[in-house]
């Protein structure tokens, strides 16, 4: 995961300075990333069901596996053709007009993003993380790769863009591969078991979505806080502003990776405590602690040198909105906080927060329509929208205290952003 969120840190910054409009393609990767929220979910959901073998074992596991991939298959060719005819709508609703082909990418792009999280799940539930990392590592290498060289070689924006399926495809062939090695490790026997699970898939695809509804509604809301104002940021600004805007953006971003770690350790321990009858509100506390010590070094640097921070990173064309960066910064450190706090409430098995919290999301993009044209005016909105849904969310987590106690299932998904995304990590690029 470091290694993937530096390549994609080297991705922004290659795409920021390669193109000239690069507040398009920052506006399509956030379309995409909004659409790729259910894959993230689908990865944990996957792993914990692989392990737990209700997907199957060896030749079993393979054929639930190719079983989804079908159903996959048939799912993102629907969406492909429905993209296609909308192109024109979805690229006017994005705010890139003059790139409507590659706005046809996106829904395509996150059906891959879903199919090779659910592979990169079973690779977690039979073990083999040594292969979700290196799929990691690929999945950037490649969309750095290909994106790079199809954008220099005159395709611009929508080939950068084309990059993130290439390398979805990419991906997807080689954890196929590498589950197959993993249930068959002798070719004989593959031959001959594979026939005979053939029709062993053990949990339909859809039944398996069913279930993780929850966490991929919590995944929607933070992505939508997180991503919409790139892509409204579009529609204000003018195209060299909006691609300042972009990148700036995504420096203020940094406290969302923070707070994905701290939700690794959040979510099993307040499940743990829950579960024995404990206070779980002090491992809230402690989550939050860690936020709050990384953040004021972060918003240190973006008060004292924004615009060097900026020069250094995207290049001398990309100062435009540095002017908003503390205050972009300080908006996506209280989404960070409301991040965790959405976490802790799936952690004690609550869903009816998201109600409450879905209408703040709903809300930023009508407000930031109609927000200021100029970048400190337009990140104060943010900042606005941010600090009201933060408050939303602490108001009900802390409501109720740490809620009864009592057995649970599965514990839910210790990451609702991004993989990782980003988001795999994607989000920084």
């Amino acid at each position: 995961m470091i290694a993937n969120n530096v390549i994609a840190l080297g991705s922004t910054v290659v795409f920021a300075r390669l193109l000239d409009d690069y507040g398009s393609l920052a506006a399509l990767i956030s379309y995409y990333l909004i659409l790729s929220v259910a894959g993230q979910a689908m990865q944990v959901a996957t792993a914990r069901e692989g392990v737990l073998g209700h997907l199957g074992v060896g030749p079993g596991l393979i054929a639930t596996l190719k079983h989804w991939t079908r159903a996959m298959a048939v799912f993102t060719a629907v969406l492909t053709v429905l993209s296609i005819l909308l192109r024109v709508p979805i690229a006017d609703a994005v705010g890139v007009k003059k790139d409507a082909w590659a706005a046809a990418i996106g829904l395509p792009a996150g059906c891959l993003w879903l199919e090779v999280s659910i592979l990169r799940g079973a690779l977690q539930g039979i073990g083999d993380y040594k292969s979700v990392g290196i799929s990691l590592i690929g999945e950037q290498s490649t969309r750095l790769v290909s994106g790079a060289i199809l954008a220099a070689i005159g395709l611009g924006v929508g080939g950068a863009y084309l990059g993130t399926p290439i390398s979805l495809l990419a991906m997807c062939v080689f954890c196929a591969i590498q589950l197959h090695r993993a249930a068959f490790p002798d070719r004989t026997v593959a031959l001959r078991d594979g026939a005979k699970a053939a029709h062993a898939a053990a949990l339909g695809l859809w039944e398996h979505v069913r279930r993780a509804w929850a966490p991929i509604a919590g995944l929607i809301v933070i992505a939508v806080l997180q991503n919409i104002d790139i892509i409204a940021a579009k529609h204000r600004f003018s195209k060299n502003l909006a691609s300042s805007y972009g990148a700036t953006a995504v420096a203020a971003k940094v406290m969302i990776w923070v707070a994905i770690g701290a939700g690794f350790y959040l979510v099993p321990e307040v499940s743990r405590r829950r579960a024995e009858g404990e206070d779980t509100r002090p491992v809230l506390a402690r989550a939050l602690a860690i936020i709050l010590v990384c953040a004021v070094p972060c918003l240190l640097i973006f008060a004292v040198a924004p615009r060097l921070l900026l020069k250094v990173a995207f290049g001398p064309k990309r100062l435009g909105a540095s002017d908003s960066l503390l205050v972009l910064g300080a908006a996506f450190t209280v989404l960070s906080t409301t991040y965790l706090a959405i976490q802790y409430m799936l952690a004690l098995k609550r869903t009816w927060f998201l109600l409450a919290v879905g209408v703040v999301a709903l809300a930023e993009p009508v407000l930031l329509l109609q927000a200021s044209r100029k970048p400190a005016g337009f990140a104060a909105v943010v900042l606005a929208v941010q600090a009201v849904g933060g408050a939303v969310a602490f108001a009900l987590a802390l409501r109720g205290g740490a809620g009864p106690p009592g057995p649970l299932g599965p514990p839910p998904p210790p990451e609702l952003a991004l993989e990782e995304s980003g988001i795999e990590a994607v989000e920084t690029s």
